[in-house]
This record gives C-alpha cells, sequence and structure tokens, in this order.
C-alpha cells in the first residue's frame, strides 16, 4: 500500500490531459447556460467533469484509490463550511420565527431612505465583516435584513446582492481575524499586518469606487420616484403579525459578540440558532413543536399579504440542500484537480509568464481566478497558485506582502462569483438570488483584481527587499530590534 501511495505522488497527468479536463468543465458550463437555457442543473454538469477527470486520471497511472482519495479530500474541505450552511438555515428560520429579521426589516424601512439604501448597505456590511471576520456571517444575518429592505424599497434583488457581497468580502479582506487572511499570509511568508496594510492599497480603492457607484445608482430610487404601497403594505404586515420589542435583536447581538470573540463559526450559528427559537417561544408564542419543524423545513409566513409572505417564507435546514449537495460535488471536483496534479501541471505552463513583476502578478492574478473557477474552493485558489509563485516573488525580490495581497486581489473576491463554487453557492442560498444575476454587480469582486493588474503594469506599489516604506512596518521593527540589515530581515520573512 505504501508502495502505491509512493507512486500516485510521483504521477501527473499529460498536459493535454490536465488541458481536456478544464475544456471539458468549461464546454459543460457553456452547454448548460447558453444551448440548454439551465442554470440549476450544475450538479450533473459537474458529476460530468468528475467522470472525465477520473478517466484522465485512470489514464495517466493514478490507481482508484488515489483518485478516492482525491474525492474524500474535497469533501473533507467541504465537510465545515457546509456544516455551517446548515445551521445558516435553521438561523434563519429561527430568527424569522422570533421576530429579529421582521424587526430589522421594519426599523429599516423606516430608517433607510431608498436614495442611499445601497450605499448603506456596503456601509454596515463593510463594518459587520471587518469586526467578525466572516463575511458568511454578514450575509446570513444583515444580508438577509437587506434583502428585505430592498424588496420593501422596490430595489432589484440583485443590486442589493451585489452591494451586501461587496460589502462583506471588503470586511472579510482586511479584518485580522479572517480565516481567508491568515491563510493568505501564511502561504505567502507574510507578517499578518503587512499583509493587511499592502491590502488596503487595492481593496481601499475597489471599495471607494463600489461604494460612489451604489450612491448614484441608488439616487435612481429617491424617496419621490417609487411607489410607497408596497412597502407600507410590507410595514403593516409585519406590524400586525409580529411583536416588534427591543429583544427582537438580542440574536444579532449575540452572533457579533461571539464573532467578535472569534469563537467557532459553526458554534456561533448554533448559538444564534437557539436564541432565535428561545425568543420565538417565549415572546412570539411559537409553540415548541412548530419552532422544531420550523428549523427544518423552514418559516412559513401565514399573513394572508402576498409580499410579506414571499419575504418571510424561508429558510431551514431542508431549504439548504440544494448548496449544500453543489458545495461537496463542486468540492470534490477541486479535491480530485489537486490530489492529481492537474493544476500543478497548467501552472507550470506559466513559469515563462512570471519572469518580471508585471508577468507575475499578473499570472498570479489570472491563474488564481482560474483555480476558482475550476476547483470551487477560494481556498485552494489561495494555496496553490501562492504556493507555486512564492520562488518567482523571491527570485525578484519582492516582498511577501505583495505576494499576499495579490492572492486576496484575486482569489478571496471572486469566489463569490463562482456559481458552483463554495462562494458562489453560499451566498446564493443565502440571500436567495442567483450568483448569475448578482455577479454584475458585486462590483469590489470586478474592481480589485483591475487594480492589482494596473500595479503590476505600472509598477506602482509593488515594493521590492531593502525599501523601507509604511506596509513593511513590523518588519522594519523586527529589524531594529533585532541590529540587523533590513535586507537580512527581508530574507528572513521572504
Amino acid at each position: 500500500m505504501k508502495n502505491t501511495t509512493a507512486s500516485d505522488n510521483e504521477l501527473q497527468p499529460p498536459f493535454w490531459g490536465a488541458a481536456l479536463c478544464i475544456i471539458f468543465l468549461c464546454f459543460m458550463m457553456f452547454a448548460q447556460i447558453f444551448l440548454l437555457g439551465e442554470d440549476w442543473v450544475t450538479h450533473i454538469s459537474l458529476l460530468f467533469a468528475i467522470v472525465v477527470c477520473c478517466l484522465v486520471a485512470l489514464f495517466s497511472g493514478f490507481t482508484w484509490g488515489a483518485i478516492q482519495r482525491g474525492i474524500l479530500y474535497g469533501c473533507e474541505i467541504a465537510m465545515l463550511p457546509m456544516l455551517i450552511l446548515m445551521m445558516v438555515g435553521v438561523l434563519v428560520a429561527s430568527w424569522i420565527a422570533a421576530g429579529t429579521i421582521p424587526a430589522l426589516v421594519y426599523l429599516g424601512l423606516q430608517l433607510i431612505s431608498p436614495s442611499y439604501f445601497l450605499f448603506t448597505a456596503v456601509i454596515v456590511c463593510s463594518i459587520s465583516s471587518l469586526v467578525t471576520g466572516s463575511s458568511w456571517t454578514t450575509a446570513a444575518t444583515f444580508g438577509v435584513a437587506f434583502m428585505g429592505i430592498g424588496l420593501g424599497l422596490d430595489i432589484p434583488p440583485a443590486m442589493t446582492a451585489g452591494a451586501v457581497i461587496s460589502g462583506a468580502i471588503f470586511g472579510d479582506k482586511i479584518s485580522p481575524v479572517s480565516d481567508s487572511t491568515n491563510l493568505a499570509a501564511g502561504i505567502a511568508e507574510a507578517n499578518l499586518f503587512d499583509h493587511i496594510r499592502s491590502m488596503f492599497y487595492t481593496t481601499g480603492p475597489a471599495i471607494i469606487i463600489t461604494a460612489i457607484l451604489f450612491f448614484f445608482l441608488g439616487m435612481k430610487y429617491s424617496d419621490g420616484g417609487i411607489d410607497t404601497t408596497q412597502t407600507d403594505l410590507l410595514l403593516q404586515g409585519i406590524r400586525d403579525n409580529y411583536w416588534i420589542n427591543i429583544f427582537a435583536f438580542i440574536p444579532p447581538l449575540v452572533v457579533l459578540v461571539l464573532a467578535y470573540l472569534r469563537v467557532a463559526a459553526l458554534a456561533v450559528m448554533v448559538i444564534g440558532s437557539l436564541a432565535g427559537a428561545f425568543l420565538a417561544v417565549t415572546t412570539q408564542g411559537v409553540g415548541i413543536g412548530d419552532m422544531m419543524n420550523y428549523m427544518n423545513y423552514g418559516y412559513v409566513s401565514e399573513t394572508g399579504i402576498e409580499s410579506v409572505d414571499n419575504l418571510l417564507s424561508r429558510g431551514g435546514l431542508q431549504e439548504m440542500m440544494w448548496t449544500i449537495s453543489l458545495g461537496f460535488i463542486g468540492l470534490s471536483l477541486g479535491g480530485l484537480l489537486e490530489k492529481t496534479r492537474v493544476l500543478e501541471v497548467l501552472l507550470k505552463k506559466m513559469g515563462s509568464l512570471v519572469s518580471n513583476s508585471r508577468g507575475l502578478i499578473t499570472t498570479h492574478v489570472f491563474a488564481s481566478i482560474a483555480t476558482n473557477l475550476f476547483s470551487a474552493s477560494q481556498y485552494i485558489a489561495i494555496i496553490i497558485p501562492g504556493r507555486m509563485l512564492v520562488p518567482a516573488y523571491r527570485r525578484l525580490k519582492i516582498l511577501p506582502s505583495v505576494c499576499s495581497r495579490t492572492c486576496e486581489d484575486s482569489a478571496t473576491v471572486t469566489s463569490p462569483l463562482v456559481p458552483w463554487g463554495l462562494g458562489g453557492a453560499y451566498f446564493s442560498g443565502v440571500l436567495g438570488v442567483s450568483a448569475w444575476d448578482y455577479m454584475g454587480w458585486t462590483f469590489l469582486a470586478i474592481i480589485t483584481p483591475i487594480i492589482a493588474i494596473i500595479y503590476a503594469m505600472t509598477n506602482i506599489f509593488i515594493w521590492r527587499e531593502g525599501e523601507r516604506n509604511d506596509v513593511n512596518t513590523y518588519s522594519q521593527q523586527e529589524t531594529e530590534e533585532n541590529d540587523q540589515p533590513q535586507n537580512q530581515t527581508t530574507d528572513q520573512h521572504v
């Protein structure tokens, strides 16, 4: 058995085989969307792609055991996020029953003007993600509330989702308690705070442009330009059927505090769900049996007002199963592509493109986006291109914080735009909007990689060893404390 494993570790598919896997996946996605006109059968397209990848791996000499280990490796990556997603469904149902989401929508409809609603969504979600370190938690709490408020203000759901996701991924990117932020810094061997400072140079302009765009888009929905009948109907329906009280805001406050204290995300979702269920039973008069039914199958609003019922009939563990199954299949393909070295073979072909900083960073951006598309995981998209290109950054004496920044500028921000990926599946499931619909409105995810490429082409903010600047402050401090020359300290970090 050990000999077989060693042999498998030395194998790799030929370039044509690796290319075939990717070309077939692209063909299936193209055929599914543009030829068949179906965007809800992604599972089957991915299954066909897995079959083709398995055949290529077998042809390349991999044993079935090695192939299966790759598939299970992807499932292992998916396990915790999918458990969290299950609990998100439970949390949404319990928060509706508790009156939390109705209260947030009710308050938002009264306080937020349509003309600056989208701008507000970006800012609030940015702050929430920065504090909690989780774009997922933000989407499941504030994001759901903003979707309801946007519906009441007659703003297209896809546009609202774009604002929510843009803000959420910005805060996630620059938060020191974010998993992707720490992962990117670790992969590039960069100081965490050097990494965060470096990201402000790309993500900072991107969030400013994004906020400005949403501010002007919101001007289309001025108070005098829309019919308030729908909003008034929503307010009346919520007011007549739910007890709007201060206790309804306890569950999101609990979630924010626990997330800020860096309690595990799964535990946060469980506790948040239980807090909502407790309030539903004690303040809204929901029976325990009904509450358990809501948490499993989703809350069903029966106010008799169609707009209110459409907004508040959602959530439940079972509602998330489509997304969860997509996550497992997508990451199974990603694990298979990684363990059979398909992605590694393709990235090695890019070696001639990384002889200078311009080519290196541009290649890194496109390689991470491509890996996101083909592996369905931002974590794989951070790890594989990042680790493979670290030696090239060292050779060109570019600081690790530039490498780690590029990992996030390409892999992290584009994850929500991949409909079959973990990020896209999650945000689609939580916000109730297809990734195909909201991707054009998620400005931050589009602008950030463009800024990274512009910097690469113009050689702006591409710091190298020996340069003293405000980005590698922490590296400089270590240098001074150890009385070592700057280049020696930089070599330690590189």
